[in-house]
């Protein structure tokens, strides 16, 4: 397979590209999320809201592969260009995102968008792409990362769902309905603005820099403010004390974000945030929910989540080295002294560095 080396100023505008591929942002596709409804395997991510925010919060340039047929959406490879004068020019599959495969409806079809994608990182001088998810569909390579993935069968009665959770869940569940926590389900940017203030707390006590709280307002723009989502809020006397963010498309759920104020962890709030999401998602008859990506090694998160009766699973990315030709296995990203020293930094410079990071770090 040859590539094209030719560099051009900047992304074309929806093309429509040699073997029936179309090459489209579906920001400014009004019928994207309707065709995408009658994919199989499509999920919130692969949705125009989240392109939104990615290419309103960062200016990342949505370029998503996509086949159509007279009955509508048929495959699709979604990507990103991301252009840092810091770590180089890329395609993304898709930025800050636990899990997005490429929705194909056949093999063929398949090596028709990954065709035209390496053909548009040639011209567009793409140092690599990177696949989240779907590392199979690229034949033998290699996973350029691995995490584990947790999903829970939501279409069972709220008594039986119950049943199924760890009996510490259980206890712990009971333990918070008795601590005087209200819990509030949420759209507006100042449930957004409580939400963050706890991510901030979360991420410090981890020594993971946090994403910016205009990340957050694009989500509410775009994901909240249209009925995408939810803010789940556990408050203790009007103080909230934990919380989660919840992406909602088709049937199924993804749990994105968690947080809590470490002062109140006995109250169990955590605990208490997820199963007022399950009971609710599942009453209103969606199908399962995505609790997204975890480290190997983070053994704790892990335990976290089979508790609550999920099914485990194997996320692997892949990643192609377009100079070097090949799929490969890059270094880690953080080691554990930058992890340590993030937990001692002033807080006004430990958000400074997570403004300045993501753009980058994609």
């Amino acid at each position: 397979m040859s590539v094209s080396h030719t560099a051009t100023a900047d992304p074309e505008p929806d093309t429509a590209i040699n073997g029936g591929v179309d090459r489209v942002d579906p920001t400014g596709d009004a019928r994207w999320d309707a065709d995408l409804a009658a994919c199989p395997g499509a999920t919130f991510f692969h949705g125009a809201a989240w392109a939104g925010v990615l290419k309103e919060s960062y200016g990342f340039t949505p370029t998503y592969f996509a086949q159509r047929d007279s009955a509508g959406l048929r495959s699709l490879l979604p990507l990103m260009e991301v252009d840092s004068w810091l770590t180089g020019r890329r395609g993304v599959a898709l930025p800050f995102t636990d899990e997005c495969p490429p929705l194909s409806a056949g093999p063929e079809s398949f090596r028709r968008l990954h065709r035209a994608a390496l053909d548009h990182a040639g011209t567009r001088r793409w140092k690599y792409l990177e696949f989240r998810g779907g590392r199979t569909l690229f034949g033998e390579v290699p996973a350029s990362a691995a995490f584990l993935g947790h999903s829970l069968d939501l279409s069972r009665p709220e008594g039986e769902l119950f049943a199924g959770f760890d009996s510490s869940v259980r206890r712990a569940i009971r333990k918070a309905e008795q601590g005087g926590l209200t819990i509030q389900f949420s759209q507006d940017i100042e449930a957004v603005r409580a939400f963050h203030g706890l991510l901030l707390k979360t991420r410090k006590r981890h020594g993971v820099p946090p994403q910016p709280f205009h990340f957050f307002a694009s989500i509410h723009r775009h994901v909240l403010a249209r009925n995408k989502g939810w803010v789940v809020l556990a408050r203790l006397g009007g103080v909230p004390v934990a919380g989660a963010m919840y992406f909602h498309f088709g049937h199924k759920v993804i749990y994105k974000y968690g947080a809590s104020d470490e002062a109140f962890q006995h109250l169990r709030a955590n605990n208490l945030v997820m199963w007022r999401a399950i009971a609710r998602y599942a009453g209103e008859g969606y199908t399962l929910l995505d609790f997204g990506r975890t480290a190997m090694e983070n053994k704790g998160l892990r335990k976290f989540k089979l508790d609550w009766g999920s099914v485990e699973r194997r996320v692997e990315y892949a990643r192609f080295d377009r100079r070097e030709g090949s799929f490969v296995v890059p270094g880690e990203a953080l080691s554990g002294w930058q992890i340590r020293l993030f937990k001692v930094l002033p807080d006004w410079l430990f958000q400074w560095i997570g403004s300045a990071l993501y753009r980058h770090a994609a």
